[in-house]
């Protein structure tokens, strides 16, 4: 089997469902034979290691740790789902407390173990500022750690599919930004159904109303349907953002990214992105007043959550984050 790269590979929170199944679909899709999976949880991670050595990959070298000394030395590409996960009745922002803290940890070990790696995706909630901790934490440059949000694009794409009854790939621009949460900004103006735009389709701006909830509710959905969060998902989208990262096909799918313009500053938000070799690539959404006042309003939702954690004491005031990250 030819795969993309010989580097290695660390997936943090392995022992979980969405780190299980990041191992297997980057064995699917042939990323790379050298793969480490690191969680806490010995039973776990050891599962789910032996579970890949019985599917038979050929050529690979799969290992678990419990030492992030050893998960994280010499890792070049690494995705996290490291944190707690999220349960019914819950918001992403309930748990940020407690993950940041883990983002902080997980940001430390980046500096400590494997300050050359080349690109880290952060997926666990509430993912902007988790990403964010990590990213000050690590003293990476912005362009080589990303968060996942893609996810909230692919429900729009998935709820327009399902309203006009055409497959998901006839479905095009429909993408969600800023923040990964309740406060997600829908832009639905550049959205075409087989080269149709919305309007010319007739959908009402009180169903589109209703569609952009049911979009923003997706992953509350998902664990009324399940009993437990979205795992093959985020799995697979992050596991595509990192296959960009090492050379792979580009992941123009939104993606949280370091923002830091005129208007937005010192935030992760998912913007108009590109993932490749070189690292993420953002450029400022366009949409409609209505759009870009969604998005202004996301963006002070995710200040707000950043400040927060400033004063809970788990990352510096932001006036002093270069003293922890000269690429900030």
């Amino acid at each position: 089997m030819k795969y993309l790269t010989e580097e290695k590979l660390t997936i943090v929170g392995a022992g979980g469902m969405i780190g299980s199944n990041m191992a297997q679909t980057a064995l699917m899709l042939g990323l790379t034979p050298n793969i480490c999976l690191y969680d806490i949880f010995e039973p776990g991670v050891h599962g789910v290691c032996e579970e890949m050595y019985h599917c038979g990959f050929e050529g690979a070298n799969i290992t678990y740790t419990v030492d992030p000394a050893v998960a994280f030395k010499d890792a070049k590409y690494i995705i996290s789902s490291g944190g707690a996960p999220r349960k019914e009745g819950m918001t992403r922002e309930d748990l940020l407390k407690g993950n940041c803290k883990i983002a902080a940890e997980f940001g430390d070990n980046i500096k400590k173990y494997c300050p050359d790696v080349k690109h880290v995706v952060v997926i666990f909630n509430p993912a902007d500022v988790t990403a964010l901790t990590a990213l000050i934490h690590s003293g990476l440059k912005p362009e080589q750690l990303t968060s996942l949000a893609a996810l909230d694009s692919t429900r729009l794409q998935s709820n327009l599919a399902k309203e006009f009854g055409v497959p998901q790939s006839s479905v095009t621009g429909a993408h969600t930004y800023g923040g990964h949460g309740e406060q997600m900004a829908v832009f639905a103006s550049a959205v075409k159904v087989n080269g149709k735009s919305l309007k010319e389709l007739g959908l009402s701006d009180e169903r589109m109303a209703e569609i952009k909830q049911d979009t923003i509710q997706g992953g509350s959905a998902i664990i009324k349907l399940r009993g437990r969060s979205s795992f093959q998902s985020p799995a697979y989208n992050a596991v595509k953002m990192i296959e960009a990262a090492m050379g792979g096909d580009k992941f123009t799918l939104p993606a949280g990214t370091y923002v830091n313009t005129e208007k937005y500053k010192n935030v992760m938000m998912a913007m108009p992105t590109t993932i490749d070799a070189t690292g993420v690539h953002f450029t400022l959404p366009e949409g409609t007043a209505e759009e870009m006042a969604a998005l202004d309003a996301s963006y002070a939702h995710l200040c707000k959550m950043r400040d927060e954690i400033v004063e809970l004491g788990i990352v510096p005031a932001v006036a002093d984050w270069k003293k922890e990250n000269a690429n900030l």
